[in-house]
Order: C-alpha cells, then structure tokens, then sequence
C-alpha cells in the first residue's frame, strides 16, 4: 500500500457514555451530528469495553492487551490516596517489554499520529507514542500528503458532568428521562440523568466540529471515522461494573466505499480490537502478541465472545470477571462476601448514588432497587441478556439453564488461562516485581554508533566527532525493550521523531539529541551528539 493510498484515521472518543443517541432510537437525545455520522456509516450495537471504567480499559486500547495480562487492571495507579496510605499506589504499570502503544507502529509506518489529549493509560504515555499529544493535537498540523491517525477526546460526559453544581440550566427535561428500574426515581436522581443528555448534547457539536473540519480539508472520502466511548454510562451498577450498563458502548465506524450507509450489525466487537483493526486498514502488520484482532476489513474476525474485569478500584479491591456472548453473560465473584456498594468516595458524590443511600437509610428502597443493597454476592451469575436488559434475575441456578452455565464458565476459564490473569496476584507483589525496593527503574540514555566510520559500529561515539560524508549513525539502548526518540531540533518545545533506522547524516554540522523509553520506566536522561561531517 502506497504511501497516499493510506486511509486517514480519526477517533472521537467519548466518555462514560451508554447509546443514548438518536441514531440508537432513544427519543429525547439531541445528537444531530453524531447521527449524521451513523447515516453514513455502521453502527455496532453489540460493542464493549474490557472493564467498566476509564484507564483499564484505555489502556487494554492503547496497547490491544488485555488489562488483566499486563497488570493495568486496577483502577488508579498514578497517584497516591490519603485515604487508603498503605496501597501500592503511586506506580506506573510496566508491561511486558514488548508491548507498545500501538500508534509506534503507524509512526513508524509513516502516520502522522496525534492524540487531544486524555491518555489514563495506567502508565506515563511514552514519548515514542505521538507525534502530539497534546490541546493543539490536530492532523491540520502533520506534513503535506502525510497520512494520519488523529484521536480527539471530548471528556464533558464524565460521571462528574452528572454531579450537582447548582449554576447549569437544564435544557433536557428531567421529567422526560427514564431511570433504569433498580435506580430510585426521585427528581435529584432525574434532574442527574438529564444533565448527562445535555453534556451528550455538548459532545454532539463536537462532534460536528471534527466532521466539518474533515470536510473542509477535503478528507472526508479517504478517512476512516471511528466514534466510541471508553466504558458505559456513570450511573450506581454502570460505571465501575462488567453488567451491560457498564461495559456496553455506543460504537459507529463510517468508511465510504466499503461500509454501507446507515446500517447496522449484531457483530461482537470489544475494545481492545480497536487498535488491531486500524493496523490492518493502514496495511501495518499486527504484532503477534496483540491480543485484540480486528473486526473489519479484509482480517476481519468475528467474535464468539468478549471478556470484562473489575478489580481493585480506587480504595477499594475487589475482583470479577465475566464472559458475554449475543445471548447470555456470565459473571463469576470472586469475594461474594463483599457487599456490592464497598466505599469509593468519588462514586459517593454522585446525585444517584447519594438518593440510594438516602432511600435505603429510610428503608424506603423497593423491588429492583434493592439489588445493590442484596448480600451476599452470588459465586456466580447468568443472564439472558436478550430478554434481561438490565440483568436482574440470575439464571445461574435455573437447571434448564446448566449447560450454558457450564460453557460460559468453561470459556472464561479458558480466556484467563489463555492470556494470564494478573488478578491473581496481589497488586503489592505486582509492584514490587516492577519497582524493587520501591524504586522505579529508568531506561537507559541511547548511545550513538557511526556504523560506516573507520572503525565501523564497534564504539559508541562521544559528544562531538568529525566523520566524512555521508554518515550513518546507528542509535542504541540497551534496556530491553525500550524505544527511542530523536530530534535535531533544538529548545524545549520540538517534534520527537521515532527512531526506526540509522540516521541520515549529511555534510556540515548537526546537532542530534535522544531520548529512550520503556512502558512504565522512568524517561533516560537526553543524550546529545554534536556531529561534524566533512
């Protein structure tokens, strides 16, 4: 594939956001743009994330491994907590040596590749993994006829844009809004849900900003549009739970030429083929160890089955797993002794949350609404997700329902067997494993080989040399599995490049500057080499 034939790529990421779009029938969303989008494109109803919350599942994205097999499963890592000292947080997660953010790949295939800006990948986001990433972050800013790879991520969705402030109008009519059945349906719990339709709203024009700009550039035939959200919706039993409420997201690619127009598919799709399937469309090989695969074009692979995880969240630890076909979810307990609401302050401050409490305090909870109030767990549960959309009547001890109780657990057993669960490990264990003696390690600064002097590639060479044109000049690390950056640019505000080959060096003097990085590392010191070539 030629350079120019590339497909441009553009990702509109949304948060904490269930289908509450037009273009997915629900009545009083105002989202004109994102279902402009749907009239060209495909939707996906049966998408999912790989956890109920943000930085587990962007980073299953980012890397296309699940959260579970690279240990960034638990939810904040990069920060510590007054409330909970003795937790191993602060860390940054340190994968396997071979993982990689996925858009090296297309740098080094020559994408010009942006991000604006949210990361929460468990891990500081290297500096080989953008060519921006940052507010400006745009394709309007790559080099001319360059193919790109640009993410934007409106954040106005947050579970926090849910939250009372007492200074926003409500344009949505919280009279006009349904709350699931097992939430109270009090008018504080109303007014919460309509605020989020308002902020969708928001997103909306967003949205319609990208698109706009697209087709002002004249980009729009050869780009690829992808618009998702990284887990469900913030509502109590959504966000932070592997329930549908949770996981389920809204997902719609718009790819002229090759998708039809304003369709659908009942395909299962999970987040973390996200970044498999843009490889395969860019014509950029997929690593074998990725572990997500792509869900369209000509690699495409169709899923039996996607996979969710809760684990330690915030202060709290806990551990779930779950398995999801068209038809049914299974989900397995871990610590059926915990009651389901254990104490996360930040998901306290929700309006819907803090009426539960109320209501329950007043024993005035009734029906479904008690569910998150039930104790114990059960081990195990099965839902007829088809016919049980909020998944309230486990099925896990029907006897009519034994075989599929049996293959569902079967087939989660053998995903955690296939790809490794970390969850079975303590996180103290896991960090320590990372950071011995509680120190993070640091990649090693890169070292510059001129691989064609006259002693060829057998000695680095020092701060300053004079060689005889041209010069290639090999750069080298040797922490394992790191990635380098370069720039012959000087200052502070300049465009690290991505280390692939020996660099170029032509007659007269230049200034070559490197960095190296590894997942979850500390950053090496910059290493700086003044070249003279004759």
């Amino acid at each position: 594939m030629n350079r120019t034939d590339r497909p441009n790529i553009l990702w509109i990421s949304l948060e904490d956001t269930t289908p509450r779009f037009g273009c997915y029938g629900d009545p009083i969303a105002r989202t004109p743009n994102i279902d402009r989008l749907a009239e060209g494109g495909c939707r996906f109803p049966n998408a999912f994330s790989t956890a109920g919350v943000c930085a587990p599942s962007r980073s299953a994205i980012i890397t296309g491994m699940y959260q579970t097999s690279i240990g960034t499963h638990h939810m904040r890592t990069g920060h510590s907590n007054k409330n909970a000292p003795n937790m191993a947080t602060p860390y940054s997660a340190v994968p396997p040596p071979y993982v990689k953010t996925f858009t090296e790949y297309l740098r080094a295939a020559g994408y010009y590749c942006t991000n604006n800006s949210k990361t929460d990948y468990q891990f500081t986001p290297p500096i080989t993994a953008w060519d921006d990433n940052s507010n400006n972050g745009h394709w309007r800013n790559r080099d001319e006829g360059q193919p790109f790879f640009s993410v934007f991520n409106p954040t106005v969705t947050h579970e926090s844009g849910m939250w009372d402030r007492g200074d926003r109008p409500l344009t949505t009519n919280p009279d006009d809004v349904e709350l699931p059945s097992y939430l109270p349906d009090t008018p504080k719990a109303r007014k919460a849900l309509a605020r989020q339709y308002d902020n969708l709203a928001t997103s909306d024009a967003r949205v319609g900003e990208l698109l706009d700009q697209l087709e002002e550039d004249g980009l729009a035939e050869n780009t690829i549009v992808f618009l998702w959200s990284d887990h469900g919706e913030g509502l109590p039993r959504g966000k932070r739970w592997p329930y549908d409420a949770g996981i389920r997201i809204p997902l719609i690619v718009r790819w002229n030429g090759e998708l039809t127009p304003d369709s659908d598919t009942d395909q299962l799709v999970s987040l973390i083929d996200l970044g498999p399937t843009v490889l395969s469309l860019c014509g950029v090989q997929i690593p074998q160890h990725i572990q997500g695969q792509p869900f369209l074009g000509p690699q495409k692979v169709e899923r039996d089955y996607i996979f969710a995880t809760r684990d330690r969240y915030d202060e709290s630890y806990d551990m779930i797993r779950a398995v999801r076909d068209k038809k049914y979810k299974y989900i397995r307990n871990y610590y059926p002794e915990k009651p389901y609401l254990l104490w996360i302050p930040y998901r306290n401050r929700h309006p819907v949350m803090q009426e539960m409490w109320r209501l329950h305090a007043e024993d005035k909870l009734e029906g479904d609404q008690l569910t998150m109030f039930r104790y114990p767990r059960p081990t195990e549960e099965l839902y007829d997700v088809e016919n049980d959309k909020f998944e309230l009547n486990n099925l896990a001890e029907d006897a009519s329902h034994t075989d599929i109780l049996q293959r569902m657990r079967n087939t989660l057993t053998d995903w955690q067997s296939e790809f490794g669960d970390m969850g079975d490990i303590s996180e103290e264990q896991m960090v320590a494993s990372w950071h011995p003696n509680g120190v993070q390690p640091q990649t090693a600064s890169p070292i510059f080989i001129p691989i064609n002097a006259s002693n060829p590639g057998r000695e680095p060479a020092s701060e300053s040399g004079e060689w005889e044109a041209p010069l290639l000049l090999q750069l080298h690390c040797s922490t394992h599995g790191a990635s380098i950056a370069y720039t012959m640019e000087q200052g502070e505000d300049v465009q690290w490049k991505l280390y692939t080959e020996p660099l170029h060096i032509l007659k007269g003097e230049t200034t070559v500057r490197t960095k190296a990085i590894r997942i979850g590392y500390k950053e090496s010191e910059e290493n700086t080499l003044n070249v003279s070539v004759l």
